[in-house]
């Protein structure tokens, strides 16, 4: 008998980390529900290239910020796989500033879509994702390096680590794991837009490694802790920066 193909959400999944992810999980086996804000063409291409390579996808459009558009994306998830093993979120917006110059509008959708967001869908996951299954948030390695002007957004993110933290403890008893994943730098269009090589080579410098990170090696992570090697890691936060100092 054929083994059912288990079942994964990725928010923020068409382009980056959340494309990575979304692609790894489909070659591990996992059919995959596409989470999208504004990106439809890219949301596509994720599911296209899924899809291509023999896996099951489909790409659902909801704006996170709407707890409307929350309840509507694992509701269509509901529809169309009946169930749900793994939740990733990774959806999120990055606003930089100071205390001096950052606005309070910033500041309000920061909280927003970063924690707010986060709480609606670390919520609906505990709710719906199946005995057994993960539940894993996007944090970011600002939270243990506290550069300048990263306060606020770093802050949000800390507050992520926090609920995932918290529901680790509540949904004792399902076998659900809840974890977080911090990531350094790592080499997508968001992150490289603005920045000099000179800049991106002094980075690269912090990491043993000697290199930035790609998006392959936070969704090589991910796919850890969704699969069998992760069933014993719960209530964590994995920093996945290669070592930077």
């Amino acid at each position: 008998m054929q083994q059912a193909r288990k079942t994964a959400l990725v928010t923020g999944a068409s382009r980056g980390i959340g494309a990575a992810i979304a692609l790894r999980l489909a070659r591990d086996g996992f059919s995959v529900a596409a989470n999208y804000a504004s990106g439809t063409r890219e949301a596509d291409a994720v599911v296209d290239d899924i899809v291509a390579a023999g896996g099951q996808a489909f790409a659902v459009q909801a704006d996170l910020g709407k707890a409307e558009d929350t309840e509507r994306l694992f509701d269509a998830v509901n529809s169309r796989f009946g169930s749900l093993d793994v939740v990733v979120h990774n959806a999120g917006i990055q606003l930089l500033g100071s205390h001096a110059e950052m606005e309070v509008a910033a500041l309000d959708r920061l909280i927003e879509i970063n924690l707010t967001a986060a709480f609606r869908v670390l919520s609906r996951a505990a709710r719906q994702v199946s005995e057994g299954g993960r539940i894993i948030a996007l944090s970011s390695g600002t939270t243990a390096v506290l550069p300048p002007r990263y306060d606020v957004y770093a802050a949000t993110k800390a507050a992520v680590e926090v609920l995932i933290g918290v529901l680790a403890k509540e949904l004792r008893g399902r076998g659900i794991t809840a974890n977080a994943i911090a990531p350094g730098p790592v080499a997508t269009d968001l992150y490289l837009k603005g920045k000099t090589a000179t800049e991106l080579e002094e980075t690269a410098a912090r990491t043993p490694l000697g290199r930035i990170g790609q998006p392959n090696d936070i969704a090589g992570t991910i796919a850890f802790l969704a699969g069998p090697g992760g069933e014993w890691i719960n209530g964590q936060t994995i920093l996945v920066n290669g070592g930077m100092i």
